[in-house]
């Protein structure tokens, strides 16, 4: 049986400022990849964690129809909201417990429109371990931020 895999990833230049976001997508048969996709994007300013965010909407965006997959990201801030947070902040009216707004609402709210459609597990690796996958998902958030980057004097 083939299984989905979406490896995500976010990035910043200063916080804020240019970011991008990567993902990794991998269908598998077992061991062997039966198809991949790279996707990238970003942002001239932004934070690391909108990036993060934007990774994890974009893989499930992408999928043109209702999937089981498993969304591996580096991101706690992602993991966590996505599986525990966002329940009491739907709640509250998305204020947080100090009931102050959350931030990036219109993400999550776009977050949690995106994975209703699917069957999705959350995974959280440690970044930049040396996970091969979370590793490309990085590389590809670098080459989403890069077009961002380039004329900004150091």
């Amino acid at each position: 049986m083939t299984k989905l895999y979406a490896y995500t990833d976010g990035a910043c230049s200063g916080n804020p400022g240019p970011g991008g976001w990567g993902v990794l997508m991998r269908a598998m048969d077992g061991e062997t990849v039966v198809k991949e996709r790279e996707l990238c994007g970003g942002e001239a300013e932004t934070t690391n964690n909108r990036m993060e965010l934007l990774a994890a909407i974009t893989a499930l965006e992408t999928l043109a129809k209702p999937s089981r997959l498993t969304i591996v990201t580096d991101s706690a801030y992602v993991k966590n909201g996505v599986t525990g947070w966002i329940h009491g902040w739907k709640r509250n009216g998305w204020k947080t417990s100090a009931k102050k707004p959350v931030k990036n609402v219109e993400l999550w709210q776009r977050l949690d429109a995106a994975q209703a459609r699917h069957d999705v597990t959350w995974e959280w690796v440690k970044g930049h371990a040396g996970h091969p996958e979370n590793e490309r998902a990085d590389e590809l958030a670098r080459r989403g931020m890069a077009p961002f980057k380039r004329g900004k004097s150091a």
